[in-house]
Parts: structure tokens; C-alpha cells; sequence
């Protein structure tokens, strides 16, 4: 990453985004773009080994939604970019997501508020450092609509723990380790503009009804939505993936994310083994 813009993009998808659903302008909510969404940066606190803890809140309309980072059949995934000459990287958090189903279409996110903690690399004389940016997303309600926010603030070298930022912290997936998943495996077909692969998880049901997101670790591969399926403990799920150029891809399994969500909890597993 260059040194003065640090850059985060989160896959796009191939994304059919309806900016008017039922025939409905935009204008005839009466709201402005300025009205649905904003931003504020909670400044944090400096850790120990001299990164900074930060987080971005985004604030909704009432009833509003945004996105999560894989957002499902249709959304747009925040997208963020900084400026500064002092960050020189900067990871992104992404809290659980609720699962909604709006006009028969799947989305994953958040309502009405989410904060995205952010873990800032920077230099080590520990002074303070201006950090500002942008922020892509997407709100949704009966129209879908696009929306970029700026952001600027201190972040000060002698901040204090924000309980804001801790609580998103904490409301992170469990590792496979943790949701004791005894193996994953995934098997690929060709398929005739891709490949089709099959995961199988090994685990314990985490909930009733379990949904499953898979990321191919390529910004340039769509994956379809899983079809699900469960016999005692082996998740199966069948995705089919493809290149944007349409052509032949290699894809690499160890940078592969599955997630299982359910019931307010997730479940990340990073890598699969061949099946």
C-alpha cells in the first residue's frame, strides 16, 4: 500500500442495483441523500504496539438499511479510502450482520446504525495523527441509493477506550477453532462458464435456519447465493463461480472465506481442502 493513501476496497460483485424498486423515484420520499446517512469518527485509543484503534458510526434514517462487506443477491459493500501522510495501512471490522429478505431478494447487513472499527498502522514517535476520508455505501429502503460520506478528526495519541468501538470489537465471528469445525472441504467442477464447488463444513448446527456466504479471496470472481443443505453435522453448500472477463480461473482455496450466519451469530472459516 503507498504511503500517504491507503486504500481499502471490499469485492464488488456482479451487482444488478435497482436505484428505484416498484416504479417509486427517489424524490418522492421527501428525504435527501444528506437525510439518510452520516458518518462520525469515534477517535479511539493507542494500543500498545503503537497502532490506533479507531471506528467510523454510520448513522441511519429510521428503517434505513445499509451493507455488510459480501452483501447478498444486491447491495453495494462499503467501500473506504483514507488520506494522510502518516497512515500507512488501515483494517477494517466488520460486526455480525442480520440476514434480511426484501421483495424476494436476500441482503445482509445492518439497521439504522453500525460502527466499523478500524485499526490504523502508524508511525512509531506516537504523535498525534489527522486522519480523513470517504466512505461508499449503499442505503436502502423501498429504493436503493448509493451515498459517500467524508470523514476527518484527530486521532489523538493519548485517546482512552471508546465502549462503542469495544462492543463492535467483540461482536465479531467465531473462528472455526471456536465454533469447533472438525474440517472443510471444497470440490470443484467445471461448469460451462466456471466452476461450480461444493463445500462441506463439519460442525454442530449453530442455529435453526443457517445462512452461508462464501468469498472467493478474488475481487474478480462472482459467487452465486449457496443452495444450503444439512444431514446431522455436515453443512453442504453449492456455489457457482465466475470471472468477470468470462474466461478460465485458477482459484486458490486458501483464500477462500465461507461464513455461517445464524441467529445473531457468524461463523468465519478461512481455507478449504480439496474434496
Amino acid at each position: 500500500m503507498s504511503r500517504g493513501i491507503a486504500q481499502i476496497t471490499i469485492m464488488r460483485k456482479f451487482l444488478l442495483i435497482p436505484l428505484v424498486l416498484c416504479g417509486l423515484p427517489a424524490t418522492s420520499f421527501g428525504q435527501s441523500v444528506e437525510d439518510l446517512a452520516t458518518v462520525t469518527v469515534l477517535p479511539g485509543w493507542r494500543d500498545a504496539d503503537g497502532s490506533h484503534v479507531a471506528a467510523l458510526r454510520i448513522d441511519l434514517a429510521e428503517g434505513w438499511k445499509t451493507y455488510w462487506r459480501a452483501p447478498g443477491d444486491s447491495g453495494i459493500p462499503p467501500s473506504f479510502s483514507f488520506t494522510g501522510a502518516d497512515i500507512s495501512a488501515v483494517q477494517p471490522h466488520f460486526p455480525v450482520p442480520e440476514v434480511y429478505e426484501d421483495f424476494g431478494i436476500r441482503s445482509i447487513g445492518y439497521e439504522n446504525s453500525v460502527v466499523f472499527p478500524l485499526r490504523l498502522t502508524l508511525p512509531e514517535d506516537g504523535s498525534s495523527v489527522s486522519m480523513a476520508g470517504q466512505i461508499e455505501i449503499g442505503v436502502c429502503d423501498d429504493i436503493c441509493i448509493p451515498v459517500t460520506l467524508d470523514f476527518a478528526a484527530l486521532l489523538p495519541a493519548d485517546g482512552s477506550s471508546d465502549p462503542a468501538i469495544v462492543a463492535a470489537l467483540r461482536d465479531r465471528p467465531l473462528t472455526a477453532a471456536e465454533a469447533q469445525v472438525h474440517a472443510v472441504t471444497c470440490k470443484l467442477e467445471p461448469i460451462s462458464d466456471g466452476l461450480q464447488m461444493t463445500a462441506q463444513i463439519t460442525m454442530a448446527p449453530k442455529a435453526a435456519e443457517e445462512v452461508v456466504v462464501i468469498e472467493a479471496g478474488d475481487p474478480q470472481v462472482w459467487v452465486s447465493e449457496p443452495v444450503v443443505s444439512r444431514a446431522e453435522d455436515i453443512l453442504t453448500a453449492v456455489v457457482d463461480l465466475v470471472h468477470l472477463t468470462a474466461q478460465p480461473f485458477a482459484l486458490d482455496r486458501s483464500r477462500i472465506r465461507i461464513t455461517v450466519l445464524g441467529a445473531g451469530q457468524a461463523v468465519e472459516i478461512r481455507g478449504c481442502a480439496a474434496g
